[in-house]
């Protein structure tokens, strides 16, 4: 089978194409013939200044042709996706059981893995957030996978202003098409503040300008891989907070509410309240150009890998 490998140092360049025996599951895996790889920006960011080479991880779908030992809940032919954290880029994947859920009939692998991880990181952060219908609400990375689905999220919420934040003004059309009633760029100065809520998927070097973009009692909540700290000072002076938000630790700590937003996600894009955006479906052997997009931030919406 196919299978995309990170070799060295560097970034999207050291990706090569390489074929290996097909995997089989092991205790508690279900392996997965692969329709479509979501490209996360955490993996993205670990190849560069790795010397080691890096799993390649991120969202899968398609179709369940063998179960490893002590599967229950799921069978061969059914359509699921999942967080996969290695081996992810290839014709074949190994998931976990716990982490596969059913595509629902009628919806494809590529919307799956546009709207499921990026839609419960999205949810997850805005509820985080505490949110009141009425208040203002600003989106970092808004043309991003996550936060294209965060934007719909505080329009769906009664935001009275939803506010997206963008590398580039050349994506101000698409964001205000997704429900942003106004669009910031990261390099002014002012970011048309203040906000009672800022959902941010940047992180670093953009945290502190967002702490001084909050409203008095305003919440930044910081989900993205990016790091970044900010001054205790800023946040007394506004008496504000600063909440980190992680998926992992609803999934495994509530799994109950975990089940309950992956249900009503779904029944949310059913209704048309929530639209996932793919950016392009690429090729598995171009991987060096999905990673590439990501990185150079000039995607809209979910880059896709196909088998």
């Amino acid at each position: 089978m196919l299978r995309i490998r990170h070799q060295v140092d560097g970034g999207p360049e050291v990706l090569c194409a390489e074929e290996v025996d097909r995997p089989e599951p092991g205790a508690g895996e279900v392996l997965v013939r692969v329709e479509a790889i979501g490209v996360t920006l955490p993996t993205v960011r670990k190849l560069r200044g790795s010397t080691e080479p890096v799993p390649l991880g991120g969202e899968v779908a398609g179709e369940i042709v063998a179960l490893g030992a002590g599967v229950t809940g799921l069978a061969a032919g059914d359509r699921v996706t999942g967080l996969c954290f290695t081996g992810a880029y290839a014709e074949f994947a190994v998931l976990s059981s716990a982490m596969a859920s059913r595509i629902p009939d009628g919806a494809t692998a590529v919307e799956a893995v546009a709207l499921v991880r990026s839609g419960l990181v999205a949810r997850g952060a805005y509820e985080a957030a505490r949110p009141e219908p009425g208040e203002s609400v600003l989106v970092t990375a808004a043309a991003s996978a996550v936060g294209t689905l965060a934007l719909q999220y505080a329009v769906a919420g009664g935001a009275a202003r939803v506010v997206a934040a963008v590398s580039s003004l050349d994506k101000a059309g698409f964001v205000r098409g997704l429900g942003a009633d106004e669009v910031v760029c990261y390099r002014d100065a002012d970011w048309g503040g203040p906000y009672d809520v800022i959902l941010d998927g940047v992180g670093g070097d953009l945290l502190g300008p967002a702490v001084r973009a909050l409203a008095a009692g305003g919440r930044l909540v910081a989900y993205s891989s990016g790091g970044g700290t900010v001054e205790a000072y800023e946040l007394l002076l506004r008496g504000a907070s600063l909440i980190g938000f992680q998926m992992r630790a609803v999934a495994l700590g509530r799994p109950e509410l975990y089940r309950r937003w992956l249900h009503e996600l779904w029944q949310l894009r059913d209704a048309g309240s929530l639209r996932p955006a793919v950016h392009e479906e690429i090729p598995l052997r171009d991987a060096v150009r999905a990673h590439a997009a990501v990185e150079q931030r000039r995607n809209l919406g979910k880059v896709v890998l196909v088998p």
